[in-house]
């Protein structure tokens, strides 16, 4: 069963991860921020993913270091867990939310590249800054090293967009880690 566990601990943030994307979409996560919490629980279970997220963060300051250092973690977690021989490789999915249209796309390449386009009316969803989103997604895409879209088509409610994504993400993560064989799926027979 592939697996990954990674423990990062600054002056700013304690995170610990355990991420298997073999799992039945189990959660538990504790970050302090519960718009956040939301959102990984809601990756998880529309992942299929077993996600395990502990993180002690400044939040007296804001949750800009925690939700940043938890994105780079499961990032880091993610690049453990799943080699790149024997998998789809590519996944894409569009997720509609009431009146919101979400999509993601991914490449698990070993090249991080990030694309984001979506826009918020309010700065912030519960405790969570919604300029987070981004940072969330970027720190992850970077530190899983893989190439990365995420875009709201259309929408209007802040709530439906950021759930969308990270939704959209999940399924599109679920297609490229499934195991379709031993080879990688290159025409340069490896992406290290």
């Amino acid at each position: 069963m592939r697996n990954g566990t990674v423990t990062r601990k600054t002056k700013e943030t304690d995170v610990t991860v355990r991420l298997t994307p073999d799992g039945s979409g189990q959660a538990e996560i504790e970050t302090g921020i519960g718009f956040f919490d939301h959102m990984l629980t809601a990756f998880a279970a529309h992942s299929g993913f077993d996600l395990t997220v502990h993180c002690k963060g400044d939040l007296a300051v804001d949750g800009h270091h925690t939700i940043e250092d938890v994105g780079i973690v499961i990032g880091q977690a993610f690049l453990q867990a799943v080699d790149s021989a024997g998998i789809a490789r590519y996944g894409n999915f569009t997720v509609p939310m009431d009146e919101t249209l979400a999509s993601c796309s991914v490449d698990i390449c070993g090249r991080p590249c990030f694309v984001f386009n979506a826009t918020f009316t309010h700065a912030r969803l519960g405790r969570m800054e919604t300029q987070m989103v981004k940072e969330f997604f970027a720190a992850f895409a970077l530190n899983a090293r893989l190439t990365l879209h995420l875009n709201v088509l259309y929408g209007e409610n802040d709530h439906h967009k950021c759930e969308a994504l990270f939704k959209a993400f999940a399924h599109a993560l679920k297609e490229a880690v499934r195991v379709t064989g031993e080879e990688t799926l290159s025409t340069k027979g490896s992406l290290k």
